[in-house]
């Protein structure tokens, strides 16, 4: 084990962040997610929950700074609503680290999965909330 890498972070979850390049983007998906049909790599976190996952690799990442939002959502189908604590959950480990990350950009469910056929991982989650998956964009570190 590696000192300062939580627990939730696997080998195989952490050699994809070393991996990606800047503009590179990751989903983390919910239980329900097609990962299998949409992605080009697919990690397994069975029982994991995305806040979990998000505090974990927060501090190992940077976010993109030169997009309007590093972070993308899935808006809600027409007449359905968001759970908006599943957000705020996101949100804590996000602030925590990152506090000038501009808001979480939502766009509709089919534009979502185009942009994860593009995504360099999906990451099969055990979040179980409704519309509980997120795009991560990565970003550079600045020195």
């Amino acid at each position: 084990m590696l000192r300062g890498i939580d627990p939730v972070i696997s080998p195989e979850l952490l050699d994809v962040l070393f991996r990606m390049g800047h503009g590179d983007e990751i989903v983390l998906a919910d239980a329900f997610f097609p990962g299998d049909t949409f992605g080009k790599k697919v990690i397994r976190a069975d029982g994991i929950r995305i806040p979990e996952l998000l505090k974990g690799i927060m501090p190992l990442i940077t976010l993109d700074q030169y997009v309007i939002s590093p972070l993308i959502m899935m808006k809600p189908g027409e007449g359905d609503s968001l759970d908006p604590q599943a957000e705020i959950s996101y949100r804590e480990p996000i602030d925590s680290l990152w506090p000038e990350t501009p808001a979480i950009e939502r766009i509709g469910r089919f534009d979502f999965y185009d942009r994860a056929k593009e995504a360099f991982a999906v990451v099969m989650t055990g979040e179980t909330v409704k519309y509980g998956n997120i795009i991560l964009k990565k970003g550079v570190i600045n020195r």
